[in-house]
């Protein structure tokens, strides 16, 4: 009986044109991690609850960027000997020019990594925007087809403030006449919604739409500081000013499919919020409250559809 009703239910849901989509899975951000060698990064990202590990391949990172032909496959070992996926790793590339960037790319691709995070684009004050962002296109275009050639995606990370990537836009501009396969944005939900207040973070996400390969989550709340000035104050998940039902619901709506990081930035972490080498609390402090806020979020992504 049991077999008949789902096959009843599923025959129903292809007759209203209803497609069950894959379930997103939810990875920890390795910066947080960078306190513990490989085995016990891999250990307490799955004693946490995680699907995967985003590994940092940058200067100072989990893996030196020269290193990367030894040191990333046995990371990735370590993490998929726990259970868990590489979906993605943060690397050090601006461009092809940036050091050991193909090495990077052609040894996280030969692993099976489809992703990765780029970026660090600066403006110049003394110089028109347009004429910035038309002077970045070649560099952009080439980076693009190195990727192609690896068939592994670039995702630039959306930070807020005045490094390009903050207003979200400039990066459509730059990236709309390139193969949205090969390079498009790491959305961070808390940075888009800092510089987009209530509306400008919707408008913006539905912008870069086909350029939507990974999802960063944060969240914060605006605070003043000793002298009444105002900055962003990271907060724990949902204890700050994002909303997110509202960025779930607008992800389940599409088909975005890409990594999803989950950032610990808030204070109270031990130094484990700055990627510090020594962690500053007791281990199942930390634990504890990793655990706190990926429930949070899969609670929240599991009433959109996607968890």
């Amino acid at each position: 009986m049991k077999r008949r009703a789902f096959l009843a239910a599923a025959a129903g849901a292809a007759l209203r044109g209803q497609v069950e989509r894959p379930k997103l899975k939810l990875s920890i951000f390795s910066k947080h991690l960078q306190w513990a060698p490989y085995g016990e990064m891999a250990a307490f990202a799955a004693d946490a609850g995680f699907d995967g590990v985003d590994i940092t391949v940058r200067a100072g990172g989990h893996v030196l960027p020269e290193r990367v032909a030894d040191d990333l496959p046995r990371a990735v070992e370590a993490v998929r000997k726990a259970g868990l996926e590489v979906p993605m790793i943060t690397a050090g590339i601006v461009d092809t020019s940036s050091p050991h960037a193909e090495s990077i790319l052609k040894t996280a691709s030969g692993l099976g990594i489809r992703y990765y995070r780029w970026g660090g684009f600066q403006y110049s004050d003394d110089q028109p925007i347009a004429a910035q962002l038309a002077a970045l296109k070649p560099r952009v275009k080439a980076l693009a087809d190195l990727n192609g050639h690896y068939k592994i995606t670039a995702m630039y990370h959306t930070h807020s403030g005045m490094d390009m990537g903050a207003p979200i836009w400039d990066l459509w501009e730059i990236l709309r006449d390139v193969d949205p396969r090969w390079i498009g944005v790491n959305y961070d939900v808390a940075h888009a919604v800092i510089e987009g207040g209530l509306g400008g973070w919707i408008r913006s996400l539905q912008l870069m739409r086909g350029f939507l390969h990974g999802v960063a989550l944060k969240d914060f709340a605006w605070s003043r500081n000793a002298r009444g000035e105002w900055y962003p104050e990271w907060r724990p998940a949902g204890q700050g000013m994002v909303n997110f039902p509202k960025f779930f619901g607008m992800l389940s709506k599409s088909d975005f499919d890409g990594p999803v990081q989950v950032h610990f930035e808030y204070e109270g972490l031990g130094g484990a919020n700055n990627g510090d080498r020594k962690l500053a609390i007791p281990k199942p402090e930390l634990l504890s409250k990793c655990r706190r806020d990926l429930t949070y979020y899969r609670e929240r992504m599991r009433e959109a559809g996607l968890a």
